[in-house]
């Protein structure tokens, strides 16, 4: 007898953007499995007697392996369990969303995908930061930080190519590289003086931010101890930043 997942996007951070849609999917789940970026008090919409699964992943630490997060979910569908698959932003966001719903499908598992508000849109939000401005930027990309190269395909960023897009650049998981991100981004053309900013733990009360420049943000992030989970912001739309209480250098609001 077979249960069935639902795939729930936590959103950035706040719980007050959790969405309604996942908060009834939440109050349907006998097990809620969780990774390690949502927010706890998501858990208030669970019901009393719902089993909770810690099934963390964050770069630099210790966590659980993807194929036992596959394997752990196909099980617990197939004993006839509501399972409550809950991811931080939206799950087909860098998020590997995609590998999980592929998986359940093809072992014959109902899924069902919950959208949640991606940390790349609501954290710039929660500065003031547009992610497109007519005047501006006439797009976003979403880059991540740490992609895996394909070795057969010889696929890696294309920093050239994103250095003349003209589009605001959103990238999730680039605190560790963030010194080479910057290099090489650079080194393909983007002025080294274009806005930048990094904000960590976005829409959360102990938000902390950086705004500063390509050439230098990376130093500024150090010199003022920002950590993961961060996102970081390159292009003009970052002037439109509110700057109380936030670590500046040479950048004025627009």
């Amino acid at each position: 007898m077979s249960g069935k997942v639902f795939l729930i996007g936590a959103g950035p951070g706040d719980v007050e953007l959790l969405t309604l849609r996942a908060v009834r999917t939440l109050g349907l789940a006998d097990v809620v499995l969780l990774d390690d970026l949502v927010n706890r008090d998501v858990l208030q919409f669970v019901q009393r007697a719902a089993r909770i699964v810690e099934v963390g992943k964050r770069g630099g630490c210790k966590s659980t392996p993807q194929a036992f997060i596959h394997r752990l979910t196909v099980a617990l569908a197939n004993q006839g369990k509501v399972v409550a698959r809950v991811k931080g932003g939206d799950p087909f966001m860098f998020g590997r969303g995609g590998e999980e719903v592929e998986r359940l499908a093809n072992a014959g598992i109902a899924v069902e995908v919950v959208s949640g508000i991606t940390s790349g849109m609501a954290v710039p939000a929660a500065l003031g930061i547009p992610a497109t401005h007519r005047d501006f930027a006439h797009g976003v990309t979403f880059v991540t930080g740490h992609s895996r190269r394909d070795n057969e395909r010889g696929r890696e960023t294309d920093w050239r190519a994103l250095a003349a897009s003209g589009t605001t650049l959103v990238i999730y998981m680039g605190m560790a590289n963030l010194d080479a991100i910057c290099m090489r981004l650079v080194a393909a053309g983007m002025a080294a003086n274009t806005p930048a900013a990094a904000i960590q733990n976005g829409t959360l009360p102990d938000q902390r931010a950086v705004i500063s420049t390509l050439a230098c943000v990376a130093q500024d992030v150090r010199d003022q101890g920002l950590a993961s989970p961060a996102i970081v912001v390159i292009g003009q739309v970052v002037k439109f930043a509110r700057i109380t209480q936030h670590a500046v250098r040479g950048l004025r609001v627009a």
